[in-house]
C-alpha cells in the first residue's frame, strides 16, 4: 500500500473502544492530519532498504506510513495501555516490530543491528532534549533524525551564532539540522496549545569535535552557558571555578572578546578555545 492510499486513522473512536484517554502526563497528542504524516515521510527521504525507528508510535498513525515505505520499523511505546490497539491498527503490516519500553533506557545498537538507519518520530514535547541526547551519544548513530516537536524548540535546535544555545551546538556538532515543515496544533488529537515543526538532522560521518575531545568540548560549552545573561568571563569563571582573571586570560589567548556572550559563539570558536586550555 502507498502513503497515498493510507485511510485516515479515527483517534478519538479507537481510544473509546480502548476505553483509553490521552495520558496528559506522557505528552500523548496524536498526530492525525493525512498532510501532515505525509510531510514527515517526505522530510526523511525513506528508501525502500531503510529500517526506521520509531518513538512513541502512538496509536499508529504515522507507524503505518514508515511501514509503507521503509523495509522495517521498529516501534518503540512507553504506554502499555496502547499496545493492544497499535497491534490492531498494524495488524496487517508484516515489517513492524513492537516493543514495549523507554527509548531512554533502551541502546538503539540493541534494537537496531545496523548503521545508517532513520529515526522518525512524534515525540513528547518534554523528552526533546533527552532523546536527542540519547541518540547522538549512542555508538550506533542514525543517518538522520525526522522529530515533530514544538516549533520554537525545533527553531531553536537550528539557529546561528548570535542566537546560540546549548541544546543547537550539542546538536549541530554531531549532524546539520532544519525545519523541513511546519504542523499546526489542529493536526494533533488532543490539540496541544503551541504550533510544531518537523526537524531533520542529517547526522556527520564523524562530529565536528574529534571524539576523544567531545566530553571536554561539552564541560566547556556548559560552563559558558552556565549563566547566559553574563559575559563569558564571568560565565565561564563561575563555570570551570576559576578566577574572573584567568578566564579572560584564556578568552583572549584564544582571540575571543571576554566581554562577548556564550550565545555568540561558533562551534569554531568554542574548539579553538577548549584547545587553549589544554
Amino acid at each position: 500500500m502507498s502513503v497515498n492510499q493510507i485511510p485516515p486513522l479515527n483517534t478519538q473512536a479507537l481510544l473509546k473502544q480502548y476505553r483509553l484517554h490521552a495520558h496528559k502526563g506522557l505528552g500523548q497528542n496524536f498526530l492525525e492530519d493525512p498532510f501532515a504524516l505525509e510531510e514527515i515521510i517526505a522530510a526523511a527521504e525513506i528508501q525502500p532498504t531503510d529500517t526506521a525507528l520509531e518513538i512513541g508510535p502512538g496509536l499508529g498513525s504515522l507507524t503505518r506510513y514508515l511501514a509503507a515505505s521503509a523495509k522495517k520499523v521498529i516501534a518503540v511505546e512507553l504506554d502499555g495501555n496502547l499496545i493492544p490497539p497499535l497491534k490492531e491498527v498494524l495488524a496487517s503490516y508484516q515489517n513492524v516490530h513492537i516493543i514495549h519500553g523507554d527509548i531512554l533506557k533502551l541502546s538503539p545498537k540493541d534494537l537496531i543491528n545496523e548503521d545508517h538507519y532513520l529515526v522518525v518520530a512524534n515525540i513528547p514535547y518534554y523528552i526533546t532534549s533527552a532523546v536527542i541526547r540519547h541518540l547522538l551519544e549512542n555508538p550506533s548513530k542514525p543517518r538522520r533524525i525526522v522529530l515533530t516537536i514544538q516549533k520554537e524548540v525545533a527553531q531553536r535546535i537550528c539557529a546561528k551564532p548570535g542566537d546560540m544555545s546549548l541544546l543547537a551546538l550539542s546538536v549541530q556538532v554531531y549532524g546539520a539540522p532544519r525545519v523541513a515543515a511546519h504542523i499546526p496544533a489542529d493536526a494533533f488529537f488532543p490539540a496541544p496549545k503551541v504550533d510544531s515543526a518537523v526537524l531533520v538532522v542529517d547526522i556527520f560521518p564523524s562530529p565536528l569535535i574529534k571524539e576523544e575531545l567531545l566530553d571536554s568540548f561539552f564541560k566547556l560549552i556548559k560552563a559558558g552557558f552556565s549563566q547566559k545573561r553574563k559575559t563569558l568571563r564571568n560565565s565561564l569563571s563561575s563555570g570551570l571555578h576559576i578566577s574572573p582573571v584567568n578566564a579572560a586570560e584564556l578568552l583572549t589567548r584564544a582571540g575571543i572578546d571576554p566581554q562577548r556572550r556564550a550565545e555568540t559563539l561558533s562551534i569554531e570558536e568554542w574548539e579553538h578555545l577548549m584547545k587553549n586550555m589544554q
